[in-house]
């Protein structure tokens, strides 16, 4: 395994969700209006090695709702270079038909409600038709958004926090560190292939951050993620644990947590992003028997950048 480590830099400062809440509960369950939205790619970045930032725009984003840093969108693309894509129908607050449409989920990364622009983090790959899109996306191009439907909302109230993820789960990391409050601590562990796809991130917490390099071996076949967790020997107090990656990688932390460790169901989150070999994962049917189905964008399935 190689592997760094570095401290985080301030670059805002962060507001916690109690604070934007009110609320002393740990976990808050949202769910928002199901409106179908027709955006269009105001500007294309290249983050990454292996990830873009594709920024979209337009005026269907004037009650646009976001609450927590997992909250996530379903993209409709267009089927060819320049299309338009087939937009989804929904009826009663559901979504009432065009299963057949192609869509995948990816986490909001940026909202600016003010000058209405929505920013998503894709990962770049040839093996699936959004990661297809992500390498070619230019402005003027048309997409479908639908959600997010729902929001899990884990309020900033624990002692400490650690983190665990893939490169899937960068945008909604970043977005969590940003909002943390003032110098708690948090442990982050992030799998990527290698030094190319490390991001800068930034946060007021007393956060220590360590890449896993996987090197030439294949997304989702290593253990880095679970072999950091169980190799972490978690502080005292009421903390919080975030797993986010391959299905079946990270599958078995969550009877470690909750039967080796003791964790209470709000003191922790392993969520299945992605499963390697399956196109639109939908990782509600993971483990049902220990994690909560949260209202999503499409009202069934859920994601980042999994494809």
């Amino acid at each position: 395994m190689t592997s760094t480590t570095s401290r985080l830099d301030t670059t805002e400062q962060a507001t916690s969700p109690q604070a934007q809440t009110g609320s002393v509960e740990q976990v808050t369950l949202l769910t928002h209006p199901l409106r179908p939205r027709l955006l269009t790619v105001s500007a294309v970045e290249q983050i990454a090695a292996r990830m873009v930032r594709v920024r979209l725009t337009g005026d269907d984003l004037e009650d646009f709702v976001t609450a927590a840093p997992e909250d996530h969108v379903k993209l409709f693309l267009p089927t060819e270079p320049g299309g338009t894509p087939e937009m989804p129908e929904v009826v009663d607050d559901r979504w009432a038909g065009g299963r057949h449409l192609t869509s995948r989920d990816y986490t909001v990364r940026f909202f600016d409600r003010e000058a209405r622009t929505l920013d998503i983090d894709l990962v770049v790959h040839e093996h699936g038709i959004a990661g297809r899109w992500a390498g070619r996306a230019q402005v003027g191009d048309l997409v479908g958004v639908l959600g997010p439907r729902g929001s899990f909302l884990v309020n900033d109230v624990f002692d400490w926090y650690v983190f665990a993820i893939d490169e899937t789960a960068l945008p909604a990391a970043a977005r969590w560190l940003e909002r943390l409050r003032p110098e708690v601590p948090v442990t982050v562990f992030v799998e990527v292939q290698d030094e190319g796809d490390v991001l800068p991130l930034g946060s007021a917490a007393n956060a220590d951050v360590t890449w896993l390099f996987r090197e030439d071996r294949a997304p989702g076949t290593t253990s880095l993620l679970a072999d950091a967790v169980r190799g972490t020997d978690l502080p005292p107090g009421n903390g919080f644990v975030w797993v986010a990656g391959e299905s079946l990688s990270i599958k078995p932390l969550r009877r470690y947590l909750k039967n080796e460790v003791g964790l209470g169901r709000d003191n922790f989150d392993v969520d299945g992003y992605w499963r390697k070999g399956v196109a639109d994962h939908d990782h509600h049917g993971d483990d049902t028997d220990e994690a909560e189905a949260v209202p999503d964008a499409a009202s069934e399935a859920d994601g980042t950048p999994r494809d």
